[in-house]
């Protein structure tokens, strides 16, 4: 009797996961195992709703750990803690620094069904042709936010000229972003090679930080904060945030400078070693589905790279040349270049700059 009373209660358990007792498909899988994807992103850049909705859907638990740089991210990727994340969002000009270094794996493109809703254009990026390392997540620009200035000239000149006073003033605190702005500005590309250039914006920059409305360097979300505060007027930040303020405070306003600008793609990739690679892939994919990918970028205000995503983009949103900027102004934009070797010559220049 007590083998017959076991035997029952093996196949009442099974009935009762099939489905037999009303129990739903959600229920089964909640009796299953959590499994955990470990996730590696900036700060503020993944709607809680979507890791929520992802959570429930595939009975899984997202741990977020937040950086504020790419070299940050990569300085702890290489300090022992490869091996203990399945997701980090590298902009595409460190593709080859973490490919050279190891640090990153290929993708599975067979899990990744959706990826055939990109637009063309991000399949296509030169230092991942085809999408081997990379899935695209948002993509935006490095422009300018000003409040109670809309009356501005879109340009750079409102910082970097001698004779602009516009009010106080922050610039980004990064070599790349600070010197790609003054080399715009002086007509040259933001991935020159060439030292007198590299030199001659390095200069703009000295000579900006005499100016008594110059505030400091600092990061987009610091600047943005004090021109929401009120304790700046002009800051230089990523696009998102500042469409996102604009928002809220129409006083404030996002710049796009005519003499262009960075365009930069965030993308999602794989560490080497990542312990989870079935929930990796498949946490890729739900983000590239179109509604999934339009929320995300509502959430952020970014544009999303996703083609059929844009049919759920809010019409304010995809009208607004802030984050859909118009061809005229994107011939003038620029992706940075992973410049190897020739990146020590904006390095050396930067110190230069803040040393004096």
């Amino acid at each position: 009797m007590a083998i017959f009373r076991s035997a029952f209660s093996v196949i009442l358990a099974l009935l009762t996961l099939a489905g037999v007792w009303g129990v739903s498909a959600s229920e089964v899988r909640a009796a299953e195992p959590v499994r955990q994807l470990n996730l590696f992103i900036w700060s503020e850049y993944m709607d809680p709703e979507v890791i929520s909705d992802f959570e429930k859907k595939f009975n899984a638990k997202i741990r977020l750990d937040f950086y504020e740089s790419n070299e940050e991210m990569i300085a702890k990727l290489q300090s022992g803690q490869q091996g203990t994340y399945d997701l980090i969002v590298p902009s595409t000009y460190y593709i080859p620094t973490l490919t050279n270094l190891g640090l990153i794996q290929p993708l599975n493109r067979e899990l990744l069904s959706n990826i055939e809703n990109l637009m063309p254009e991000f399949t296509k990026i030169d230092v991942d042709p085809g999408n081997k390392y990379s899935v695209p997540y948002q993509w935006g620009t490095s422009g300018l936010v000003t409040r109670g200035t809309k009356s501005l000239p879109f340009s750079w000149k409102i910082i970097f000229d001698s004779q602009a006073n516009h009010g106080n003033f922050l610039i980004f605190d990064t070599a790349r972003d600070a010197m790609g702005s003054a080399l715009k500005y002086l007509g040259y590309s933001a991935n020159t090679t060439d030292l007198n250039q590299i030199k001659a914006a390095g200069q703009v920059l000295t000579d900006t930080k005499k100016k008594p409305t110059f505030m400091g360097f600092d990061s987009g979300v610091g600047g943005l904060a004090k021109v929401v505060g009120q304790v700046a007027s002009i800051a230089q930040v990523y696009s998102g945030e500042a469409i996102r303020a604009s928002k809220e405070e129409e006083n404030i306003a996002y710049i796009i400078p005519e003499e262009g600008c960075e365009q930069w793609l965030d993308v999602l990739v794989i560490p080497k070693g990542a312990p989870h690679l079935e929930l990796a892939h498949e946490f890729l994919n739900y983000i590239l589905e179109p509604e999934v990918a339009a929320k995300l970028a509502s959430y952020n205000n970014y544009a999303t790279p996703n083609e059929k995503a844009m049919a759920f983009i809010p019409e304010e949103d995809r009208n607004n040349p802030g984050m859909y900027p118009p061809e005229s102004l994107k011939s003038k934009m620029e992706y940075f270049r992973d410049l190897g070797t020739d990146s020590r010559l904006y390095d050396e220049t930067w110190t230069l700059v803040k040393s004096r």
